[in-house]
């Protein structure tokens, strides 16, 4: 990475307008293993420094959340070889990136069905959680066994539950009871998502949270992917005109009256 470069890119930032939840779909660590010649499980191995690079970069501009899509119900479908791997891949990063985010002041947060993980890595992911529980500079969102469509379903059948039961009438059934319902009901929204590797879909993640989300696609495969590219797209982010479905003259006219 060159220095020179993350740092004029990271002094354009205007850290007044930063987003405040990023999201990322962490794509490619096979494929750029496969490029370099070496097994899938090598781009996993390289693909945890950038989690570790981008984790500090977000937490060192001020970013509040950060959401790495780890593990999607879908990858459980995987070869069985390279599941055993990751999962044993997540368990050593867990235990040894402990001091970063102590170090960095990050608590470490997990959504999805954490309990379909092996139980030495859900123990491990729990003593963590709660070890940097009382950290304030960042939260690090893990979802881990997630999916979007799963988590929406989850949150019909506890709104109907309730419903029956006579606990909430059909007119609690808005937007914010769904999202309340989520497994992110304690985060806000992301303002910014990106995937890595030159796809451009979502694949299941963050479907309802992501509605006003900005999408932000690179090429770069993901153990490319380091500060010069987070500063690089949270400048991009930064010259979008974020409009929520009204006018320009309507965006403008409100931050004229805030100023």
């Amino acid at each position: 990475m060159s220095t020179g470069s993350s740092i004029s890119y990271k002094e354009k930032i205007d850290l007044s307008r930063l987003p405040q939840h990023i999201a990322i779909i962490m794509d490619g660590n096979g494929r750029w293993a496969k490029a370099q010649g070496k097994h899938r499980i090598f781009g996993h191995k390289n693909g945890v420094k950038a989690v570790r690079e981008v984790s500090e970069g977000c937490a060192e501009i001020g970013v509040k959340h950060l959401t790495l899509y780890a593990f999607s119900t879908e990858n459980w479908n995987r070869p069985k070889t390279e599941v055993n791997a990751l999962m044993e891949l997540l368990f050593l990063t867990i235990g040894r990136e402990i001091k970063t985010l102590q170090k960095n002041n990050i608590r470490l947060n997990a959504i999805g069905h954490i309990e379909d993980l092996p139980a030495a890595n859900k123990k491990a992911l729990l003593e963590v959680m709660k070890a940097t529980s009382k950290n304030t500079r960042m939260t690090l969102t893990l979802a881990l066994s997630y999916g979007s469509r799963e988590e929406l379903t989850e949150a019909a059948i506890k709104l109907a539950v309730d419903y029956k039961a006579g606990k909430i009438s059909l007119k609690e059934i808005n937007e914010q009871s769904i999202s309340n319902h989520l497994y992110t009901k304690d985060i806000p929204d992301p303002e910014l998502m990106i995937r890595t590797s030159g796809e451009h879909r979502i694949s299941n993640f963050l479907l309802w949270q992501a509605a006003y989300t900005e999408l932000y696609f690179t090429e770069k495969f993901w153990p490319e992917f380091d500060r010069q590219e987070l500063y690089k797209a949270i400048l991009d982010y930064q010259q979008r005109e974020r409009r929520f479905g009204k006018t320009s003259e309507q965006i403008n006219q409100q931050i004229t009256n805030t100023n």
